[in-house]
């Protein structure tokens, strides 16, 4: 599954879950954010994985330190321009999409340091 496929797919099952979109794709020049969504008082910036294959690990074991690091400090340049989302509290969500069916959804799955 192509990356554009899975955000759209992790975007779509997300919604049904309750969440609503605020950005897709939102780019800086520190990196990208694949999904930022509202859900409930909370803004989840959420990093969207797939593997078709676990022979070097799950689509969830792939968000690793550096990109952790790369995520949060895109999201901190997404809230400084956008000051009225700092006003929420923020996570970090992974969604990881192993095969074809299966969804997994980690709820602050790592935190901003």
């Amino acid at each position: 599954m192509r990356g554009s496929e899975a955000e759209e797919r992790a975007r779509s099952w997300l919604e049904a879950q309750g969440l609503e979109l605020i950005a897709r794709n939102w780019r800086c020049r520190g990196g990208e954010l694949d999904l930022v969504m509202r859900d409930g008082a909370e803004v989840a910036i959420i990093e969207v994985r797939s593997r078709a294959r676990a022979d070097f690990g799950t689509a969830a074991e792939s968000v690793a330190r550096h990109k952790q690091r790369r995520i949060v400090r895109a999201a901190r340049l997404l809230l400084a321009q956008r000051p009225e989302l700092g006003e929420q509290a923020v996570r970090f969500d992974v969604v990881a999409l192993d095969g074809k069916d299966a969804v997994e959804w980690l709820r602050g799955a790592f935190d901003a340091e």
